[in-house]
């Protein structure tokens, strides 16, 4: 059964490293989507509603539910600006998508931002203008992840429910 994984949350979150494990784990043909890949790398475009990224993750999510058994998709993905991208998302996925919110404290995030490369790329001023609390989707249900769980027992929870 073709499966879609959302982990979405602010900026310095960790859902890129926890993308990246959960796709180690399930390994080849599990397709992982990055919002910075795309938008920042791929078509260097800034964020924002209507923006030039959104068409091409719809088509990723499309090319991932025709030939890989889970995506990931993972990024901030602004519940507002990437509105048809998770209305495709329902229509190719239905009840097999589990997604994920990362719910941390601006300053936890500056916390993990600190250890991670990205550090010298952008800092706290930039953080602070991208912060949006509690930006939780209206057609998903997404299931909280809280600063107090680690990576580690968030991928084996994940896992566990993506193979239960």
């Amino acid at each position: 059964m073709k499966q879609l994984l959302i982990i979405r949350g602010n900026s310095g979150s960790g859902k890129t490293s926890l993308a990246k494990e959960i796709q180690k784990e399930f390994g080849r043909n599990t397709l992982l989507i990055s919002q910075d890949m795309v938008r920042r790398e791929m078509l260097r475009v800034k964020d924002g509603k209507g923006n030039l990224s959104e068409n091409l993750l719809i088509d990723l999510l499309e090319y991932g539910h025709q030939h890989c058994e889970l995506t990931i998709l993972e990024g901030i993905l602004n519940a507002n600006w990437y509105q048809s991208l998770f209305e495709r998302a329902c229509e190719l996925y239905g009840d097999s998508i589990h997604a994920y919110y990362y719910d941390l404290t601006f300053e936890e995030t500056l916390r993990r931002h600190a250890g991670r490369a990205q550090r010298y790329e952008f800092g706290e001023e930039a953080m602070r203008r991208w912060w949006k609390e509690k930006d939780y989707l209206e057609i998903i249900q997404e299931r909280v992840i809280q600063e107090d769980q680690s990576l580690v027992k968030t991928k084996e929870r994940i896992i566990k429910e993506l193979q239960g």
